[in-house]
């Protein structure tokens, strides 16, 4: 359940955090303070003009259980004459999230089996994920850490930071770090800059990995202060979640400009939802334009069992048609790959469907071809 005082919490991480750039894509200095201020309660969504006023009760009622965050980026892409409009549903409250499922897990994902130190999942053996913060600019209602997301706690405190990166060093095997969340890039710029200095120090580890909403989010936040912080001598990838060509607006578009003309490379992570992306036009046209941006489809995620998403799953055969469909009508470089966090803390499994069988091989065309697989 959100924690009330989160709340001022969070307002107070935008005023400590990055400059901001102007609509045309100008950087500059100027505070985030200064912006017009991201959406966090039902209330909010209701004045904005988002959603009608007899909704109120209703998404008052899920507001208190996850928290609700729509930055005026995504605020401008939404369509309110459209019932089924992809940004919507994706960030507006839903009065279906309160309804139980008894497929839904609080840890989906199974991240607490494999957390050794607070702040720290190590499941495989070469890479950790680091969890430095767990607040977002955005806050997706499909979410599979929305238990933990978005409550009073903004930064992990520094002594368990410490702790976390003590076990870093002590674990030589770790060659990949992640930075995950939330959100890490809603860190201070000069915050950021030193953890990422204080992990490229670490000898054995040899690349970092950051994942975020902002490029698409919250697109003023990629400023000359974070474009510094991210530049490392070590390998440095920033994994962008997207899930619907729409979101990539021009400001989003420049953003990821910035980024990849600061030397950053970029993947794509996508999540498959019902109702925003689960047919073939809309996937491959998300695929497109991620690739368009010098952006490297990298994992296309099914789903997974958090509590309240129910509504946005599909059944792996359907996605196992979609993905297929994508082979052979858009470039290789667009093609992410289809995998499964198996509950329970097992990891990630790829889950396209197979082109071997016995003794032939499948095309993109579905037509079967007689070869030697033994």
């Amino acid at each position: 359940m959100t924690d009330p005082r989160a709340l001022p919490a969070r307002r107070e991480l935008d005023r400590q955090s990055h400059d901001q750039t102007s609509e045309a894509g100008r950087v500059s200095d100027t505070p985030i303070l200064q912006r017009r201020r991201t959406l966090r309660t039902a209330a909010d969504l209701v004045q904005a003009g988002l959603v009608e006023a007899d909704r109120l009760e209703s998404l008052q009622a899920v507001a208190e259980r996850y928290a609700v965050a729509v930055t005026p980026a995504l605020a401008d892409l939404m369509d309110v004459t459209d019932a089924d409009d992809p940004i919507a549903r994706q960030f507006i409250p839903d009065p279906r999230e309160l309804e139980a499922d008894p497929q839904d897990l609080s840890d989906p994902i199974g991240d607490e089996v494999w957390s050794p130190v607070k702040g720290i999942v190590h499941r495989y053996p070469d890479r950790v994920l680091l969890t430095p913060i767990l607040h977002c600019p955005v806050y997706c209602r499909f979410c599979f850490r929305r238990e933990k997301v978005g409550g009073g706690e903004a930064v992990l405190a520094e002594a368990d930071l410490a702790a976390a990166l003590d076990y870093i060093r002590a674990h030589d095997e770790v060659w990949e770090v992640v930075l995950t969340g939330g959100d890490p890039l809603m860190l201070p710029a000069a915050k950021l800059k030193s953890l990422l200095a204080t992990i490229e120090a670490i000898p054995h580890v040899q690349v970092i990995r950051i994942h975020s909403r902002i490029p698409v989010g919250d697109p003023e936040r990629i400023t000359p202060a974070l474009l510094d912080a991210l530049s490392t001598q070590k390998a440095l990838w920033l994994a962008v979640h997207c899930n619907h060509p729409k979101e990539l607006s021009p400001a989003a578009e420049a953003a990821l400009r910035r980024l990849s003309g600061a030397g950053i490379p970029l993947l794509g992570q996508s999540v498959l939802l019902k109702g925003v992306n689960d047919d073939a036009d809309t996937l491959a046209a998300l695929m497109k334009a991620l690739v368009r941006n010098r952006v490297k489809p990298y994992y296309l995620h099914h789903p997974d069992l958090a509590p309240g998403t129910g509504h946005f799953r599909l059944s792996i055969k359907r996605g196992q048609e979609l993905v297929a469909g994508m082979r052979g009508h858009i470039s290789g470089l667009c093609q992410p790959t289809y995998v499964l966090d198996i509950p329970g803390g097992h990891g990630k499994s790829p889950i396209a469907q197979g082109y071997v069988g016995e003794d032939e091989v499948t095309d993109w065309q579905g037509r079967r071809h007689d070869y030697p697989t033994k």
